[in-house]
């Protein structure tokens, strides 16, 4: 079994991981989101 200590710096690193996850996640929903605006659909009609 893992030492108390071992176990909190892995939590912590797991953590950092984590948050950096959610941080590229977003900022690459954010890149998606500019990009449909910046490039309308075309007029289905036209």
């Amino acid at each position: 079994m893992e030492k108390p200590d071992r176990k909190a710096t892995r939590e912590e690193r797991l953590a950092a991981q984590l948050r950096a996850n959610l941080r590229r996640r977003k900022a690459q929903a954010r890149q998606q989101t500019d990009s449909d605006v910046v490039l309308p659909k075309p007029d289905p009609g036209g």
